[in-house]
This record gives structure tokens, sequence and C-alpha cells, in this order.
């Protein structure tokens, strides 16, 4: 394998997962490491593989259920095969910025409709988890939306930070650790605490920018440095230049493969460049990163009215 043996190619892939039924026991093992357990009760014991035509399919004798392993997973009720939607899992974790709709409808063989759905399950797999950032967390934030070079002048905003018609999105990177991303109804003092309370532990060290709706952070150790002055990293190390990479992340991907996201759509968007900043370091093994997107796939489900409500 090429890269220090830290990657597979497509080649490989396929080679690994050639068909629905290699995709399946694929999945199957992840999920239940050879020992089905049922999703509709929780039961392990009285498990019964089914045969013939009914293969993949399992009965719990212990509620009568039956149940796959899509069962109570984004591929439920889906109708792409299990080795597309796992062949998809693998081009978004190794995609530097992210894929299309278009793009994933012409690598596996389906609609842009079906394509877009997929995706936006993908992404809802990937929502936050419920682990906190601790010791020194860098944060900032950004604004995503219509460039104001491109507005009517009648619809341009300049009222400051962050101009109204954007949406804000705050950012929070452990050093060493893991990245979080919300988007937030604005960047005033009460919803930056609130929201850094509930992804960052009390007694941690924040470093931030001079933004005033920092400066309640009372729970938290907080360094600063002035951007306003041309300060980028003050004494002792302190900078928010990790937090701030971020954003070339989501950027490269809103525009140069995404071209448009919508407000409704932002946190799923968000989630998948979070999810590939932690998960797409080329330092891991490729099977590591796709075995982490598949377990956040189990027990995650959307459904396409949901996704268009």
């Amino acid at each position: 394998m090429a890269h220090g043996d830290t990657t597979i190619s497509t080649f490989e892939f396929f080679d690994m997962i050639p068909d629905a039924e290699a995709a399946r026991l694929y999945l199957e093992e992840r999920r239940w490491h050879g020992s089905p357990t049922c999703p509709l009760c929780g039961a392990f014991e009285k498990i019964t593989a089914r045969t013939g035509k009914r293969i993949g399919y399992y009965r719990c004798h212990d509620c009568a259920g039956e149940f796959t392993v899509r069962t109570g997973t984004i591929f439920e009720r889906s109708h792409v095969p299990l080795n597309k939607w796992v062949y998809a899992m693998y081009l978004v974790v190794t995609a530097r910025k992210g894929i299309s709709s278009l793009q994933l409808s012409k690598e596996i063989g389906v609609t842009q409709k079906t394509a877009w759905f997929m995706l936006g399950r993908l992404r809802e797999a990937v929502g936050d988890d419920d682990d906190t950032l601790s010791g020194i967390v860098e944060i900032d934030e950004t604004f995503i939306g219509g460039k104001e070079a491109n507005k009517h002048e009648s619809k341009k905003q300049h009222n400051g930070r962050g101009p109204v018609g954007k949406t804000a999105v705050l950012g929070m990177r452990q050093r060493g650790g893991r990245s979080k991303a919300q988007p937030i109804t604005g960047t005033d003092g009460e919803t930056l605490r609130e929201t850094i309370r509930q992804h960052v532990e009390p007694g941690s060290t924040v470093y931030t920018d001079e933004h005033r709706g920092y400066s309640n952070l009372h729970d938290y150790s907080r360094g600063t440095v002035n951007h306003g002055a041309k300060e980028y990293v003050g004494a002792g190390d302190i900078h928010i230049n990790s937090a701030e990479s971020m954003w070339a992340v989501l950027k490269r991907s809103i525009y140069g493969t995404w071209h448009h996201v919508s407000v409704k759509h932002l946190e799923r968007y968000v989630n998948e460049a979070t999810f590939r900043l932690n998960e797409g370091n080329v330092q891991y093994h490729t099977l590591d990163r796709l075995s982490a997107f598949i377990e956040s796939a189990f027990g995650a489900r959307i459904t396409y009215e949901e996704l268009t409500a």
C-alpha cells in the first residue's frame, strides 16, 4: 500500500469489497463482531440466521422480531446496495474537500437525488458526539453565506462583525485533540458562553481573540490574542491558529465542492467537514477512518421526508 501503508487505493477497496454480499459481511463484523445482536430488543443469545433467499436476515427468539445489519441504521429502508453505501463512505473519508452529490451519483451509478439523500444520511451519522473538549481549547468563529461582492448593493450588509444574512459557526479545537464546530444564532456573549459550555469542560483553558462576546467565560481560564492590533501569537504560545485552520477545511469544501449550502442543512455540512478533520488524518489508516465512519452509522437514521421538510 502507498503512503507508508496508511491508505488503500480504490483498486484495493474493490478487491476487499467486490459486491453487496461482501459489504454485508463487512458491516456485520463491524457492528456485531461475530455475534449478531437484535437491534429491536438488545438480545443476543437466541438469534437464528435465516437461509436461502432470506440470507442476511436474522430472527430474534426473544422478541420474535426479524432484522438485518441495516436495521436501525442510516442504511435502513434504502434500496441502494450496501457496497455502494460503503464505497460512498470511503469517498467521503478520503476526499480532502468532500464530494458533491453530482460526483457521487456518477461514481456509484445512482441518480443525483439518491446521492444527495445518501450524503444527507451520512452527514447525519457524523453529527456531534457527546464527548467534551478539555485542556487547552482554541475557539474562533466564522460566517457562512453569500459573498458580499456578489450581492446587489441594496442587499449588502455593513453592520460589523458577521453581517446579517450570514450564519455564524463556532469552532473549538483542543490542542493535540479533536475539533468541534456548530452553527450558532449569533456571536453575543450568552450564545457563545452556552455553546462553549456544551462542548468544553469547565476548568479548561480557552484561547480566543479579543471579541467582547468571549469576555464572560468565568468557568474557564482565558487567554486572548488581539487580532485588531495585528497580534497573532501572544505570550506563552497563546494563539487560535489551529481553530482558524478549521475554516480553511470547511470553506474549501463549500466553495470548491458543494458550491452552495443552505442555512437549513449547514449543520450537517459542518458535521462532515469536522469529521474529516478529526478522522481524515492520513496518519491513520484508511480502514481505521472508515471503521470510525461506519460506527457512527449504526444507530443513526434520518428519512428523506425529514431531510426535505
